[in-house]
């Protein structure tokens, strides 16, 4: 912990929208944490939002992209560790990619970093599903996979949350809705660059009417891959890559207890900091489901699992697993 028995201070630029706000609630009950806030009328202000910034040895940016490139920039303090929960800097070389669990080298340049690119909540399942089986030969880089996401309505931030919580509900909001159908979600650069596939998926996420959950599927055609592994192999090279990672589960396979009456239940993990992956399927066909909390691993859990690991602190500090 910075400073022995000092308290980390933390600013949270943007606590006012979803992530910043499950943030700064998460960190207020922590007691190695000094919240800085800054005065609301100032929140526009640069000059008082660069004095914040400067001063916290952790800021976190919880801003559109546009907005947290300019908080970046304000930041002239080489001891402040920035963690942006935009999509600005996810591919930037510059900046760490907040999901420690992908690699050992990851882990390690969270631990070193000053600029951390928290993930997006697609992008992190997908990886997570996906990358093992990129780096073992499973899948090439160059196969051409496709991915469904089914999410929670708060992934879409303060507007979508207000729409749906609308009484009584248009009807247009009480089926599930498709969207990102130009298939350039923002989520796909992070999603190529860091399972280390040639081309991006083509990505179709659905948002449905419950307000926080999220899994993602890949569907595999084993016959047409290469290495034509079974499911049972795609298992086991999620179960290897994962072991001992507190906040993965992988599911047991061809276990119906991981079913609820055979529906795969994705609110599961809500609550928590958890990701689970399955895999279901037979000799010629599978698919790899990823399951985690929008809200949770896939925001403002995932920035403070970085931020616990920059500091030096438990990786799990103030996180829950079940």
């Amino acid at each position: 912990m910075l400073g022995g028995a000092m308290r980390t201070k933390v600013f949270v630029d943007g606590h006012e929208g979803t992530t910043g706000l499950q943030i700064h609630e998460r960190l207020a009950v922590r007691a190695d944490i000094e919240l800085l806030v800054i005065d609301a009328a100032h929140r526009k202000d640069p000059a008082a939002r660069a004095a914040q910034l400067n001063a916290a040895d952790v800021a976190f940016l919880c801003l559109p992209d546009v907005a947290a490139k300019e908080s970046a920039a304000l930041v002239t303090n080489p001891r402040t560790c920035v963690i942006d929960a935009s999509t600005a800097h996810r591919i930037d070389p510059a900046w760490v990619y907040g999901v420690p669990e992908l690699a050992a080298s990851y882990r390690a340049a969270i631990r070193a970093g000053k600029r951390i690119a928290n993930p997006g909540c697609h992008a992190t399942a997908f990886a997570l599903a996906v990358r093992p089986l990129v780096q073992r030969g499973l899948v090439p880089t160059d196969f051409p996979l496709s991915v469904f996401s089914l999410t929670g309505y708060s992934g879409g931030g303060k507007k979508m949350i207000a729409d749906y919580g609308q009484s009584p509900l248009p009807g247009k909001l009480t089926s599930p809705r498709p969207y990102a159908l130009g298939l350039m979600h923002k989520h796909l650069p992070e999603m190529r660059v860091h399972t280390g596939l040639v081309h991006s998926p083509i990505f179709s996420p659905v948002v449905a009417n419950f307000y926080q959950g999220l899994a993602v599927t890949v569907p595999l055609p084993l016959r047409q891959l290469p290495a034509a592994p079974s499911p049972a192999a795609l298992h086991h090279a999620l179960t290897e890559t994962y072991a001992g990672e507190r906040f993965i589960r992988v599911l047991p396979f061809d276990d119906e207890a991981v079913l609820d009456a055979g529906f795969f239940d994705v609110q599961a993990a809500n609550g928590t900091n958890r990701c689970d992956l399955a895999v279901f399927g037979h000799a010629d066909q599978a698919v790899v489901v990823a399951r985690l909390d929008n809200l949770g691993k896939g925001a403002s859990g995932a920035a403070i699992q970085c931020m616990n690991l920059h500091l030096g602190v438990d990786e799990g500090l103030g996180l829950t697993v079940d």
